[in-house]
This record gives structure tokens, C-alpha cells and sequence, in this order.
């Protein structure tokens, strides 16, 4: 490796170095949000001499946020004018039957939306109505919820507009020189992509999905078997005051487990049969929502005040009132990272947190306390107004549907057509797509689809700080020599390989890379190596970084890989190797077929 360590000897190149290693470290143990990593390593790259601030903050300037913030905007505004309802109530039709077929349509249906629509809200949005299917039709959630994220995976790299990670990708490459991509440059390969991915996703679904249960009753059902954790306070007037748990009979009355008791500032555990119940006293239960809410209406328990609320729930509201449902903590919630109690949620939202589940675990911690992560699902309880007001929030999903109660819209056909055309614009080079995505979200708030509030609230902060920050990595890679000697020491071990070879090598790497830690990263990182080893083999670059850029976009191995199959993962109740077992399959085909297509598409 004489060439990497010549680089090494350059001004900046040890420094680049030490700051590229910590931040890959952090990304993959998820100690900072990985934006928080990339703005980390834009500073220190600044500070340390590096790279000059304009150099390092370049990206937040670049025409590909500029065109993210937009699709950002244009989705929320076609989402919001019911663009999509047409798709909604065909995945909810009962007419389709299994969940072959479903698993059908949602490939052959879902994908194609997702070329031009971001996977995130697509996913939001079609989680209940499926959830809603599975319900009617009795059939597990998990036999159909992860080939839904796959298919937007998918659907994601036939256009540029389908990722972010396309956009990063493309702005790299002009930053290098090898020439932007254009709205359709690669489709030819995405297409390949889909269908075969598509096939393999249909044939393999009864054999690889796992079978993890029927919700019996409603979305929050498969909780009531392993049982709610949940706070409760003995109120005035309680059938339990001054008695014990063994001579009050409320576990075996009422088939629930008392697992703690705190008075005041003291806290008992098990054994609690005879310890002697008081006003005021908080009991954490584990128990049935049916349970639950018979505790509550005959006024035995209330659910506990959390320190910001003055007055607990009416009990009496319950039935007519009160509503109980599920959301999800969806990818880049601004609610991750924070407790219950630091949030105050329950003032903010006007709803109770019943139960948490994380993944197919029900979190026994004290609710208040517990800090919240991406991919939870809450259970809550509140008046109907605040459970369809939380449709509205983009920190929350509400895994359930709600249509009906929503009022009808009526510009779905102007919103449509205004994004028809700023792809047709900048499919047929009218104008440059930052120019299209910037007159349509003006469009879209123009006519009324899309409210100024909700434009500044589409937008995701967290991943425009991402890339932005990320383009300092490519930069630094570049100034300090470390990506030609890193191409070189490659290009030494894949001299005498055909490029059928090389190319499979990088995607492969990129592949795995992604898996544990951010796919944006891994583009800003790997298209700088990924081009100079391409002009070393005398082949085109705009291969290799089509290779660094689909295997970016193929996460099929894991939960955290892509923010859509941790979306799905708490949902469907799936384990990590559920993840695995049924992406194994796939990653391997696009690891076979991704570098033919592109050999066919450069002739190579």
C-alpha cells in the first residue's frame, strides 16, 4: 500500500483521516444522530485547517438540497390534496385476497410512486391502510408490511428524485467532474432493478416471511396478550384503599399483574401481596386493554397524572369520548431522543401514552422516563379531536385509519397536475429539475394545496443537514489525495479482474456499508474512491458511481439500514433476523444483477 501511505504525508491527509474513521465509528454505533456526525466532521475538518469554510459548507448551497427541500414540499402538498387517495383504496380493496397478491400490487404499484414520490410518507401513509386489509382479510401484518418498505426501496432508484441519496450522488459526481445525472440517466438499470427484485419479493414471500400473529381485535390487540405496561393512581372513593393486594382480589378479579408500587418517593417490588393500598398510591400493571378500561370505568384505578398535567383523564369520557390507538415514531421525528416527561406529551398532544412496544418487545421501564427512539409505537388514549389532529403531525403516525372523519379535499386534481408537470419539464430538459421542483412548490402553495405552515413543517431538517454536511467528506477525500491513493491501492488488487468483477465488488461493499450506517454517508465517501478506480481501469466513471449509488439504495438485511423497514419493523411485529432471512435472498440477486445492467448500459 506505498501510495496510501505517500497520501498520508500530505498536508490535512492524517487529520481527514482520524476525522473520516470517528465519524464512520459514530454512524455505525449510533452514539449521534447522524446528522449531528455530519455537521461534527464539517467542523472539525474547518477547524482543523483542512478544508476552508466555503469548501466544507458548499453542500448546503448545492442544487440537490435545493431540490430535496422542494420534493419535500411537493409531497407533503400532493399528500394533503389526497393525491394518493386512488392508491390507498386500491392496497385496501377487498378484492384482493392473499397475501401473494397484495405483496403483487404493492411491488407493481408502490415502486413506480416511489420514483418520484419520497419513500418515507408513501410508507406512512399506506402502513393502516394495510394494517386496515389485514384486519378484514385475518391475516398477520408481517406477511405483507416488509415487501411494502422493500418495494419503495425499489421504486426509489428508477428516477433521480427517488432518494435523496440519488440526488447526493448525482451532485458528487458533478463536483468530480464526471457530469450530473439527469431525471432518467439510470432508469434503464432501476428498471432492471424493480422487476427483478420484484419477482424475487413475490416468490419468496410464503416461504420468508414469518407468520407473527393476528390482531384479534383491533391495532393494539397483540399487545393485550403479553399485556400493557402502564401507570395507575388509587383515586378517592377506590375499592382498594386499605386493603392488600391478596384480600382486594384485583389479580385475580381482574387478571392483572402488579409489578411495582411507588408512595411518594419510595419504591416496592414484588413480593406486594399484603402490603396495605393507599390514596395516592401508583401502581405499574401489566393487563389487557380490556382490563384497562374496566379498572377505569368502575373507578377502581386512574391513569396516572404525569408531573406537567394537573388533572387526570375523566374516566366517565372513556367510551364516548376517548379513543385508543397506535402510532409510530416515524425516521427523523423530533421526538427522538426525549422522554415522555421531557416532552410533556401529554400537554402537547392531549393524549395518554398506555403502553410502548419497541420492536416485538414491550418496554417495562417506567413510561415517563423511557427516551423514545425511532420506529416505537405508542399506544395512546385521547378525545377523537387530538387523535385526528395528530394526522396532521409529521413526528407521529397514527397506524390506523381515520378517512372518515377527515373532511373531503378538493384540489386532488391540481395538485396531481402540478406534479406531473415538473417531471415533464425536467424529464424532457425544459428546464433544470431545481427550477421545476422550485416553480411547483410555489405552485402547489400558490393554488392552495399546500398551506406556508405546512411547507416549512415538510421539510425534514434533519436529512438536509445530513447531505449538506456530507459534502465535505467528498471534498476532503479529494484535496488531500486520499481518494486517488485509496482508487490506486484498489485498482493494484483488482488490475487482472474483468470489470463485470470490479463493479460487483463495489456494490457489494457499498451494500454492506449501508447496513450499518448512513447510505448517504457511504455515497459521499465511496464515489470519490469509486471514480478515480474507474479512471485507473480505463472505464467509465459514471459506472462505478452508478454502482456506489445503487448499492446504497439495496438495504434489504436489516431494521436500521433504511428508515422505511424500521418504520414497518415495530408494526409488524418483526425480529432482526426477520429482516435478514427475507433480504438475504434479494441482496444477493442485485448483487448478481445490478453490475450486468450496468455493463449493458455502457456496453462494457
Amino acid at each position: 500500500m506505498p501510495e496510501l501511505a505517500q497520501a498520508l504525508l500530505q498536508p490535512g491527509a492524517l487529520t481527514t483521516l482520524a476525522v473520516l474513521a470517528g465519524s464512520v465509528v459514530l454512524f455505525t454505533s449510533g452514539w449521534l444522530a447522524p446528522e449531528v456526525t455530519g455537521l461534527l466532521a464539517a467542523g472539525l475538518l474547518i477547524a482543523s485547517g483542512v478544508l476552508t469554510p466555503s469548501e466544507a459548507l458548499r453542500g448546503f448551497g448545492s442544487p440537490a438540497v435545493i431540490t430535496l427541500m422542494g420534493l419535500f414540499a411537493l409531497s407533503a402538498g400532493l399528500f394533503r390534496a389526497g393525491g394518493l387517495d386512488r392508491l390507498r383504496a386500491l392496497l385496501g380493496s377487498d378484492a384482493i385476497r392473499s397475501p401473494r397478491r397484495m405483496i403483487l400490487l404493492v411491488t407493481t404499484v408502490v415502486g413506480p410512486v416511489s420514483a418520484f414520490v419520497p419513500n418515507t410518507p408513501i410508507v406512512a401513509a399506506l402502513l393502516p391502510v394495510l394494517e386496515g386489509w389485514c384486519q378484514r382479510r385475518r391475516i398477520s401484518p408481517s406477511r405483507v408490511l416488509l415487501p411494502l418498505s422493500f418495494a419503495t426501496v425499489l421504486g426509489g432508484t428508477l428516477t433521480l428524485i427517488g432518494s435523496s441519496v440519488n440526488l447526493l450522488a448525482s451532485e458528487v459526481s458533478e463536483r468530480m467532474g464526471y457530469g450530473a445525472l439527469g431525471l432518467f440517466s439510470f432508469s434503464g438499470i432501476g428498471i432492471g432493478v424493480w422487476l427483478s427484485g420484484s419477482l424475487v419479493m413475490v416468490l419468496l414471500a410464503d416461504r420468508l416471511l414469518p407468520d407473527r400473529g393476528l390482531n384479534d381485535d383491533d391495532l393494539v390487540a397483540d399487545l393485550a396478550s403479553s399485556g400493557y405496561l402502564t401507570e395507575v393512581e388509587i383515586p378517592a372513593g377506590s375499592e382498594l384503599i386499605g386493603q392488600s393486594l391478596h384480600d382486594s382480589r384485583l389479580q385475580r378479579r381482574y387478571d392483572v399483574d402488579v409489578l411495582e408500587l411507588h408512595r411518594g418517593r419510595e419504591r416496592f417490588l414484588p413480593p406486594l401481596a399484603d402490603r396495605t393500598l393507599a390514596l395516592g398510591d401508583r401502581l405499574l400493571l401489566r393487563c389487557s386493554r380490556t382490563e384497562l378500561l374496566r379498572l377505569q370505568q368502575e373507578h377502581t384505578v386512574i391513569l396516572a397524572p404525569t408531573p406537567e398535567s394537573a388533572a387526570p383523564p375523566n374516566p366517565n369520557d372513556l367510551q364516548n369520548k376517548q379513543r385508543m390507538v397506535e402510532v409510530l415514531l416515524p425516521s427523523g421525528s423530533a421526538l427522538t431522543g426525549d422522554c415522555l416527561r421531557d416532552l410533556r406529551f401529554r400537554q402537547r398532544y392531549n393524549a395518554t401514552v398506555l403502553a410502548l412496544r419497541r420492536g416485538n418487545q414491550v418496554v417495562r421501564e417506567r413510561l415517563g422516563q423511557v427516551v423514545l427512539k425511532e420506529g416505537d409505537v405508542l399506544l395512546l388514549q385521547g378525545p377523537k379531536d387530538a387523535i385526528r389532529g395528530l394526522q396532521a403531525n409529521n413526528d407521529l403516525v397514527v397506524l390506523e385509519q381515520l378517512e372518515k372523519d377527515l373532511p373531503t379535499v378538493g384540489r386532488k386534481g391540481v395538485a396531481i397536475a402540478i406534479s406531473v408537470l415538473v417531471v415533464v419539464l425536467a424529464g424532457l430538459d425544459w428546464m433544470p429539475l431545481v427550477a421545476a421542483v422550485l416553480l411547483g412548490t410555489v405552485a402547489m402553495v400558490a393554488s392552495g394545496c399546500l398551506r406556508p405552515g405546512d411547507l416549512q413543517r415538510a421539510i425534514r431538517l434533519d436529512v438536509i443537514l445530513l447531505l449538506g454536511s456530507l459534502a465535505s467528506f467528498s471534498v476532503a477525500l479529494e484535496k488531500t489525495g486520499l481518494a486517488t491513493a485509496m482508487a490506486q491501492t484498489l485498482l493494484r488488487a483488482l488490475a487482472d479482474w474483468p470489470v463485470y468483477g470490479a463493479l460487483l465488488v463495489v456494490f457489494l461493499f457499498t451494500t454492506l456499508l449501508t447496513e450499518v450506517m448512513s447510505n448517504a454517508a457511504a455515497v459521499a465517501l465511496l464515489i470519490p474512491v469509486a471514480g478515480q478506480l474507474a479512471v485507473g481501469l480505463g472505464q467509465p466513471p459514471l459506472a462505478f458511481v452508478y454502482a456506489v449509488l445503487f448499492g446504497a439504495s439495496q438495504s434489504f438485511l436489516s431494521p436500521v439500514g433504511y428508515q422505511t423497514n424500521l418504520m414497518v419493523f415495530g408494526p409488524g411485529r418483526y425480529r432482526f433476523l426477520d429482516i435478514t432471512r427475507y433480504g438475504l435472498p434479494l441482496t444477493l440477486t442485485m448483487t448478481m444483477i445490478v453490475p450486468l445492467l450496468i455493463c449493458r448500459h455502457f456496453n462494457l
